[in-house]
């Protein structure tokens, strides 16, 4: 991996809005997988991440549905959780790293299905702390050296506060 970067977050919207910046540098053809445990909050960096995009009104889990899809700035934003999928065959068929031609592509419990998903920009680990209920600890790595430093600079909470 390129680079690795880690952040704690405070609050839900502490997640949100690091997750708002993260997109501010992401590109057309994106593939940012999602990975932490039940109930670690990759919903809710989704949340921060369409906003950050300009995804106007409710971003939900895609649990059900698979896959949400939400105009944004970069073309599309692809929203897909993989959580109920059992093969690797389910998740080739769903094509997510063809669509990221179209826009971006945001995958919840992507860390299972890797091989299916073709390359990945970013991955984004979501832990909880011991230090409260909505603490927790975002590390993002992963991205090509050209692309650290603008990485870096969305995280850096001297650029927007976490």
């Amino acid at each position: 991996m390129a680079c690795s970067f880690s952040v704690r977050t405070p609050s839900a919207d502490a997640t949100r809005e690091l997750a708002a910046r993260l997109a501010a540098a992401a590109r057309r053809g994106d593939v940012v997988v999602l990975q932490g445990l039940l109930g670690a909050g990759k919903t809710t960096f989704a949340q921060g991440f369409a906003r950050g995009l300009g995804v106007e009104g409710p971003v939900t889990s895609p649990t059900f549905t698979l896959v949400r899809q939400y105009p944004c700035a970069l073309g599309q934003l692809l929203h897909a959780d993989l959580y109920r999928l059992d093969h690797l065959a389910e998740v080739a068929d769903l094509g997510l790293a063809d669509l990221a031609e179209d826009g971006v592509v945001l995958v919840e419990w992507g860390d299972v299905a890797r091989p299916a998903l073709g390359p990945v920009t970013w991955t984004v680990s979501i832990a909880r702390t011991e230090g409260g209920d909505d603490d927790r600890v975002v590390t993002v790595s992963g991205g090509d050296e050209t692309r650290c430093g603008e990485v870096a600079a969305a995280l850096d909470a001297r650029t927007g506060g976490a």
